[in-house]
């Protein structure tokens, strides 16, 4: 492929919140922003799809591939993946493992989509355990948070791994010459943390010719866009995000309040509105469409299961992206040639 050939992007229609209609939305609307790009296939009950497509548009190219089952929110992702196999997230990462899509797209259960990815595409050679990604807003661009969910438990190497696989996604994706890693810890000492920490220190200390590691960063940091990328383990970095989610609710709706309580406040907010919507928009977790699940065999987008038609058409245009730059194929090539993770492992 390409990077100037058209993507074909699986998209989960069944997982997620929101239900199938602003998840074929936001597809739709992806392949429309970028026609001749994009091709979107919408897997899961066809006709439950067919009632949200509108009249067909040549600029967009879209097809639907039945499936008859779906993974529940609420469910046990590894109990139920072998009796479901045709469910929809199951299924989409079957059209990606037999390379009919480039990319997978779901907004449902993330220990499904985890699972159906491991099992269904594999690990890339090398990659011993693979990470969530998400892209965290700061204010002179943005840090990519690694991992927020996949791993609750880690050692040493993986999060030396995950440091390899963020400066690809940040350099190839985001276009970032030369992504500054930093450690999540409770100081900046090397000694600082617990006995893992420590040890990656001194991996990531070790490999500084093959990454740009600038020492432990503390939670403090991560807004400030001190790092390029945090890496972290998955447990720690979902609960920064899940806060993280949080403290902008509180701070529109604090803002919001506060303006309503006097004339003055209100007159203030007449003027302020343009630049609080563009805050509100720069902070919203929709802009950013999704997370990539890197360290598998595919490109593979796990976006929120709350995701609205935007995020999902952005998660779509991730995927796509993400696809052109081959970036699982860039991991690969990465860990192959610097064997330090694979010695560690040892």
């Amino acid at each position: 492929m390409t990077e100037s050939s058209r993507v074909r992007v699986a998209v989960d229609v069944m997982g997620g919140d929101n239900g199938p209609r602003d998840i074929v939305a936001g597809a739709l609307e992806a392949a429309g922003r970028e026609p001749g790009e994009i091709e979107v296939v919408l897997v899961g009950d066809e006709a439950e799809i067919r009632g949200f497509l509108p009249k067909p548009d040549p600029r967009v190219a879209v097809s639907v591939v039945h499936c008859s089952e779906q993974i529940g929110m609420a469910e046990s992702a590894p109990s139920v993946y072998r009796r479901r196999k045709d469910a929809s997230v199951v299924v989409a990462t079957r059209l990606l493992a037999e390379h009919k899509v480039e990319a997978v797209v779901s907004a449902g259960n993330t220990g499904a989509v985890v699972t159906a990815s491991l099992i269904g595409l594999g690990r890339v050679q090398g990659i011993l355990r693979p990470a969530i990604a998400v892209v965290v807003p700061t204010p002179t661009g943005q840090t990519v948070l690694i991992d927020v969910g996949a791993n609750s438990e880690v050692k040493a190497v993986h999060l030396y791994q995950f440091a390899q696989m963020g400066r690809i996604y940040a350099q190839y994706v985001f276009d970032v010459p030369n992504p500054r890693v930093g450690l999540l810890n409770i100081g900046e000492e090397s000694t600082k943390g617990s006995e893992v920490a420590q040890q990656a220190f001194q991996l990531l200390q070790n490999g500084r010719e093959n990454l740009n590691f600038i020492g432990n960063v503390e939670g403090r940091d991560i807004l400030r866009g001190t790092a390029d990328i945090v890496i972290c383990d998955g447990f720690t970095g979902n609960v920064i995000l899940k806060f993280a989610e949080s403290v902008v609710w509180m701070a529109v709706e604090t803002t919001r309040r506060e303006m309503a309580k006097n004339l003055k406040f209100k007159m203030g907010a007449l003027l302020l509105r343009p630049l609080l919507r563009r805050l509100k928009n720069r902070l919203n977790y929709e802009e950013y469409g999704g997370a990539p699940l890197l360290g598998v065999n595919g490109i593979v987008i796990i976006s929120h299961g709350r995701s609205s038609a935007k995020a999902i058409m952005n998660a779509v245009r991730v995927g796509a992206r993400s696809a052109r730059m081959r970036i699982d194929h860039r991991i690969r090539e990465e860990v192959s040639r610097d064997h330090r993770g694979e010695e560690a492992s040892g």
